[in-house]
């Protein structure tokens, strides 16, 4: 009676790991709710095969396993956890292979004391010890691994849906692993380390891939908060000029001071140096964007140093749909291109930036035009270099364009380079 008890729980806590491994691969929160769904959709599965096997006997219910566990399992994460199917069948094969070191424990303590009953206590007890190792340490990367995408899905699952399609067809629907031959019992090892390599291989080329992804990504956020300080610093440069005019009055105090006694060279040189400090610190104003002009009397000086021809036709309203931040990203990267492509042209007589930038229908229109000693390579629609630190700029620009839900086009034409976007 006790060993025949023993025997069923075994059946029972194997349905449980199982179940609850398959689901927690599939990203089951540990809720009482959900402790509770799967305990009663456990008990229905169970009872389901004790009701097999008393009417059809234990082979039979082995062979129709998969149609009494493995796929109600797999249909109860896709309705209950709402996971698409390729994460439901991977849970569940990947429990199934998690199943195999509990068998295995449990097949080495019957076999040493000749006793299917420690074979069951074996396999129970080890159970236990497989479900806290698995929770603890396994399920949260498993979980990340099949969610990351459907590459990485089938990349994880591979080896455990072929060892649970090889375990049937050679174990529970022939005899094959039985039967002593060399080739099928080397079979699976042999499948095995091919995977090994496969997966070391792939998953190599996926890290590599995510740590490029990586990179771009903290370049690009870069950048931007260069932008924002670079923002600032105008801000902080209009500030400035609002205070040098709020002090004109002392100023004029000072000149009257000195024209009342006569000192006119004084006079004269006090004002080219109140003539250059405002210029320094005045914007110029191009538009009624306040930002549009900090950024574009910051470009404006920048190709003025270069000796580049900037020819530049703003006409916007006051606001725009969209951050300081963006717009001041967008433009600097945008004008500094330029301005690196013109600074590689020897003749400074050729080198020119034409900007023109309106507002249509509430969106804003960017056309930029500068002059470039050759002619880039384009993948994608995109221009691309191999100089060190450079390309992030397009991509910081593409990615604010698209962002906004805006259009953009990179073009070339005799020896120009175009670059034009719609926001």
């Amino acid at each position: 009676m006790l060993s025949t008890v023993i025997e069923f729980s075994r059946y029972w806590f194997a349905l449980l790991f199982g179940t609850m491994i398959a689901l927690s691969f599939a990203g089951m929160a540990h809720t009482l709710k959900n402790y509770l769904t799967v305990g009663c959709f456990s008990i229905v599965l169970f009872i389901m095969q004790l009701t097999c096997l008393h009417i059809w006997g234990m082979d039979y219910t082995i062979r129709i396993y998969p149609l009494l566990t493995h796929l109600p399992t797999s249909i109860f994460i896709v309705v209950y956890l709402k996971r698409s199917w390729l994460i439901s069948i991977i849970s569940v094969f990947s429990s199934f292979l998690c199943c195999q070191l509990s068998r295995w424990i449990g097949s080495v303590a019957g076999s040493i004391f000749s006793s299917a009953t420690l074979n069951h206590l074996g396999y129970i007890l080890s159970v236990f010890l497989m479900y806290y190792i698995l929770q603890k340490f396994v399920v949260k990367s498993v979980y990340h691994m099949l969610v990351r995408s459907v590459k990485s899905c089938l990349l994880f699952g591979a080896l455990p849906a072929f060892y649970y399609i090889f375990d049937y067809t050679a174990t529970v629907y022939t005899d094959l692993m039985y039967s002593g031959a060399r080739s099928v019992v080397q079979f699976m090892p042999f499948v095995t380390a091919a995977f090994y390599f496969v997966f070391v291989l792939l998953y190599y080329n996926e890290t590599k891939k995510q740590s490029a992804l990586e990179f771009e990504r903290d370049m690009l956020d870069s950048q931007f908060k260069q932008a924002r300080k670079e923002f600032v610093s105008l801000k902080q440069m209009q500030q400035s000029a609002a205070t040098y005019r709020h002090d004109m009055r002392h100023h004029f105090s000072l000149l009257q001071v000195l024209a009342s006694e006569g000192r006119i060279d004084e006079i004269k040189e006090y004002l080219r140096t109140a003539q250059s400090d405002i210029d320094a610190i005045t914007p110029k104003r191009y538009c009624e964007n306040e930002t549009v002009n900090l950024i574009l009397s910051s470009i404006a000086a920048k190709a003025e140093q270069s000796q580049i021809c900037f020819a530049l036709d703003a006409n916007l309203p006051e606001t725009l749909p969209f951050s300081d931040t963006e717009l001041c990203s967008l433009l600097s990267n945008a004008l500094e291109n330029a301005i690196f492509a013109c600074e590689k042209i020897p003749d400074s007589n050729k080198r020119f930036i034409k900007l023109r930038m309106y507002s249509k229908n509430n969106k804003l229109c960017i056309d930029i035009r500068n002059s470039t000693k050759t002619k880039p390579k384009f993948v994608q629609g995109l221009p691309v270099t191999n100089e060190q630190g450079h390309g992030f700029g397009i991509k910081s620009m593409v990615h604010i364009v698209e962002k906004q839900g805006g259009v953009y086009q990179f073009s070339t034409t005799d020896g120009c380079f175009i670059f034009q976007a719609t926001i």
